[in-house]
């Protein structure tokens, strides 16, 4: 049920109440409300199961992969690393200011808004939580509404387990979102669009608001020569696995195309329909281990992305669409135009365009000719390509012989760059992104520098000079009167 204003307006009060009261700052509270989250976790499996599938079509086995067990191992994670985390971090000052001590603390910014994504429903909701909850924050959680079963569950549920007046959640299409965007927050973080992100930035910047925009773009896979059978094997595999084996493809860091020298297409493709088949069945549309398109909206703009002539004389394979199942096949293209939309837009879904090249080196050019993308997949073992793809590229992260495993790994940040994104998050990176870092800095009443004050002279310019190249030798020759 959507929020009206007023009730936005009386959470946003009691969650900065709460706030201010401090107890989201001591490390039991804390501790506390991680430990609760992994209990709604084991406690609701089937539940988020059903509501995944509901929403999505997603199997169970996909839901735990990508869903549950991801947010319980992050939440066990910053559970094990959090008195590290909000420990004081000693800084070693300059001799200048003897007597003199510093520290670096993380505080936290407040009251934060989490806007999460359809996609992942469970775990773009939770992940940043856990973050937020960590750096000891208050929330407000707006999930996605069209991953409605998703949405209610976590409206539900969340109030049985955490602390109700410090994590809120608020349900509601568009016009809630612009009711939540008009308040005043300390922190935003969001999930979604580029285009969206735009106007979540814009609506921060009238309060000057810090952000996280987590975004997206066209993530591109380099396909090295391999010369292993084996090698080959497990490439295509990997590259299945990180289009359609994850949300069919409605996934910000899946392979969105192919990268590939021309003289190899052929045989890429025949061991990618080889691998589909295998992981699918000889009718996908039959298969439970393919998720389906989120809603009607997102499967025309997928239909009219391949009903574009040029792009329907590419298709390779698959092809088949089902808008009563919201099904579509896993579909490949051949070289599709490159000012088609298809090869301008994030595709979002099960369609996965081969681009041919002369030479693999011209993979750099082609992906710096284009906005940043939130990661870059190569398959390789040329160690000097691989340094020339780490130097001339930029991307939010970048993969060498794998896809999507970078979003397990809690000691890596995850974001974008550019126009894929600002800012990072998961693990320590989390609790950052959640945090203030203060600077502390305690000096004493004794040893006073007399040159750091007026009237000025000479002496003191003499002496700034040397201080400024922390030189204490010269420094104490200076005012023993040894120095000129």
């Amino acid at each position: 049920m959507a929020a009206a204003m007023g009730e936005i307006e009386d959470k946003l009060a009691e969650l900065t109440q709460t706030f201010r009261s401090g107890i989201t700052k001591s490390v039991a509270w804390r501790k506390n409300q991680l430990r609760a989250l992994i209990e709604l976790l084991q406690d609701n499996e089937d539940k988020i199961f059903k509501a995944l599938h509901q929403d999505l079509g997603k199997h169970p086995v996909e839901t735990y992969r990508d869903e549950i067990g991801l947010i319980k191992k992050s939440a066990k994670y910053a559970l094990s690393c959090l008195d590290k985390w909000m420990a004081p971090k000693k800084r070693r000052l300059p001799l200048l200011f003897f007597p003199a001590s510093g520290e670096v603390v993380s505080e936290p910014f407040g009251v934060v808004l989490i806007c999460s994504a359809w996609n992942f429903p469970i775990n773009l909701a939770l992940e940043p939580l856990i973050g937020a909850i960590a750096a000891g924050n208050t929330v407000m959680l707006k999930p996605s509404e069209l991953a409605v079963e998703c949405a209610s569950f976590l409206a539900e549920t969340i109030p049985l387990y955490l602390d109700c007046k410090a994590i809120k959640v608020t349900n509601g299409g568009v016009d809630v979102c612009e009711q939540l965007l008009q308040q005043k927050w300390n922190k935003i973080f969001f999930t979604g669009s580029p285009r969206v992100g735009s106007i979540v930035m814009s609506a921060a910047a009238k309060h000057l608001t810090p952000v996280t925009l987590e975004l997206g773009g066209k993530c591109p896979a380099i396909l090295d020569t391999l010369s292993s059978p084996l090698d080959i094997k497990v490439t295509v595999k990997r590259i299945i696995g990180g289009k359609f084996a994850s949300c069919n493809g409605q996934v910000c860091i899946g392979v969105d195309y192919i990268l590939v020298e021309k003289k190899f297409s052929a045989a890429l493709i025949e061991s990618l329909k080889t691998t589909i088949k295998k992981f699918y069945g000889e009718n996908p549309k039959d298969s439970k281990s393919i998720s389906r398109i989120i809603n009607e909206y997102h499967f025309e703009r997928l239909r009219k992305l391949l009903e574009d002539p040029l792009v329907a004389d590419a298709i390779v394979h698959g092809g088949l669409l089902d808008k009563e199942n919201l099904f579509i096949e896993p579909t490949i293209l051949l070289d599709p135009p490159l000012d088609a939309e298809i090869m301008t837009e994030e595709i979002f879904g099960p369609i996965l365009p081969i681009i041919t090249l002369n030479n693999i080196q011209e993979s750099i050019e082609f992906i710096n000719s284009r906005p940043k993308p939130l990661v870059i997949y190569a398959f390789t073992k040329d160690e000097a390509f691989k340094k020339q793809i780490v130097s001339g590229t930029s991307s939010g992260s970048l993969i060498f012989n794998d896809t999507l495993v970078q979003q397990l790994c809690d000691v890596l940040p995850f974001g974008g760059v550019g126009q894929s994104g600002i800012g990072r998050y998961h693990g320590h990176y989390s609790f950052e992104t959640f945090s203030h870092e203060k600077a502390i800095m305690r000096r004493s009443f004794f040893l006073e520098l007399e040159p750091r004050y007026p009237p000025w002279n000479d002496f003191k310019m003499k002496f700034l000079r040397l201080a400024y190249d922390f030189d204490y030798f010269n420094l104490l020759l200076l005012l023993l009167g040894l120095k000129r």
